[in-house]
């Protein structure tokens, strides 16, 4: 089979160790282009976070992957995540394809399955897929289930030959990764991935894909917690943030606050106005995220790192599209102070991260 390749508040001057731009699809991965982002699709559209998905389809769009590639990766979710997540997470690459106007490459359709019963074929596709026979008292026990395996999943599913059976173990695995109480199927799926062809290192890659997007890790971090859904100034962002306050405003005018960001999720372009004063301080505390002023490269942000941003500077800043962010940001009081917000992150700019 052929491979296919492929806040709530803030701003400005970076007063620190902020690390140079980085790109979503890593240059030095042991995986391809094509695999790194079925792996950070996969894990998106698992989660249900349809803001990453988004983004993650149109990173893998822009660097020429085929639609069907993804049809087919989401279409397989069905099995690991159930219909609502496959429904939506294909409603979401359709919406998206819509509006970059039909410019993607469509990509192979697959063969016509093989002549005769899917369980037949089926069953020959999951001893080769495993290396072996697949039986055991489970499947004495409910026999159905077995069928249902081996002649739906590894008969009409994976008997379609546009996408390599190495890259749909990748999205096995990353779809697992993201289930609760999914701790044995993601084992035995590890080990049929490396048996078609996925090395432990690329293995330790795709996990560590999956698992950035796992909220209960960055929970950990986020050590001053992560509040209620910022609802007050959810028209402003694409995705969902949460704020947790860390001052009361009756005891003192400095206004502390610690934001928490879904992958994916940015705020839009916006400025913090003052004629004295003003401005902002974050402080990263947790996850990956971007920040950015107008006309300027896009800047890393991780755990550490403070911004100081002057007052009157346009930008934005939120969290890279494989990780959780959180940041405290401080209102730095001034005069005639008032926010203005203006244009979102569009989905290409943001891909282009």
């Amino acid at each position: 089979m052929k491979k296919l390749f492929v806040s709530f508040i803030c701003s400005a001057l970076l007063a620190t160790p902020c690390i140079a731009k980085e790109s979503v699809m890593k240059t030095n991965s042991s995986l391809t282009p094509m695999e790194q982002s079925v792996a950070a699709v996969s894990a998106a559209a698992a989660r249900g976070n349809y803001a990453a998905l988004k983004s993650a389809l149109a990173a893998g769009l822009d660097a020429g992957i085929p639609v069907n590639t993804y049809k087919e990766i989401l279409t397989q979710l069905y099995a690991y995540a159930g219909f609502p997540a496959a429904l939506n997470s294909l409603d979401t690459l359709r919406t998206l394809v819509a509006e970059r106007g039909g410019k993607d490459a469509e990509g192979a359709a697959p063969s016509p399955l093989p002549a005769g019963k899917s369980i037949d074929f089926g069953t020959e596709n999951q001893t080769k897929l495993t290396g072996r026979e697949v039986k055991g008292p489970l499947f004495d026990f409910a026999p159905a289930i077995d069928e249902y395996l081996k002649a739906h999943l590894f008969g009409d599913i994976f008997a379609r030959d546009n996408v390599d059976w190495k890259t749909r173990e990748i999205a096995t695995v990353a779809f697992l990764a993201q289930l609760p109480h999914a701790a044995p199927q993601l084992k035995s799926h590890i080990a049929i991935a490396k048996h078609n062809g996925v090395t432990d290192s690329q293995m330790d890659e795709i996990l560590k894909i999956a698992a950035v997007r796992d909220e209960s890790d960055f929970a950990k971090q986020n050590v001053f917690g992560k509040g209620d859904l910022n609802t007050a100034y959810a028209k402003y962002f694409i995705g969902d943030s949460y704020l947790k306050p860390l001052t009361n405003p009756q005891e003192t005018a400095l206004h502390m606050s610690n934001v928490t960001f879904e992958p994916a999720t940015r705020n839009d372009w916006h400025v913090h106005h003052a004629t004295a004063g003003g401005g902002q301080i974050l402080i990263c505390t947790a996850g990956k995220g971007w920040y950015q002023e107008w006309g300027k490269p896009a800047v890393s942000l991780t755990p550490g790192a403070v911004v100081t941003i002057p007052a009157n500077v346009k930008h934005w800043h939120g969290a890279k599209a494989d990780s959780w962010f959180s940041h405290i940001a401080i209102e730095v009081p001034g005069e005639n102070q008032s926010n203005e917000w203006l244009e979102p992150v569009s989905d290409e700019e943001y891909s282009k991260l």
